[in-house]
């Protein structure tokens, strides 16, 4: 039997990694369902869809660091950012 115990795991971390698993396995169905391509987009380099998704992964830590650091510890107009920020690199980048 593993202990855990060390971890403090809480819901919400609990919730975080759950999210990134699921996120994968979604990335995995979709290129054996539809192979992905190259799209270029604003950015004007060459992504397929699991470089959008670490892209907007990075982005939204970098904006969720930011909103703590500047406005403080109440993160519901972060995640609010994040998610349009996510919209605007699937559908444009």
């Amino acid at each position: 039997m593993l202990d855990f115990a060390w971890m403090a795991w809480t819901w919400q971390t609990a919730t975080f990694f759950a999210v990134i698993a699921g996120l994968l396995a979604l990335m995995t169905a979709l290129a054996l369902w539809r192979p992905e391509t190259e799209k270029v987009g604003i950015l004007r380099i060459p992504t397929t869809r699991g470089d959008r998704l670490f892209l907007t992964l990075v982005g939204t830590a970098f904006i969720n660091l930011a909103w703590l650091g500047l406005v403080g510890p109440s993160l519901e107009w972060a995640l609010a950012l994040s998610l349009v920020y996510g919209a605007v690199m699937f559908r444009f980048a």
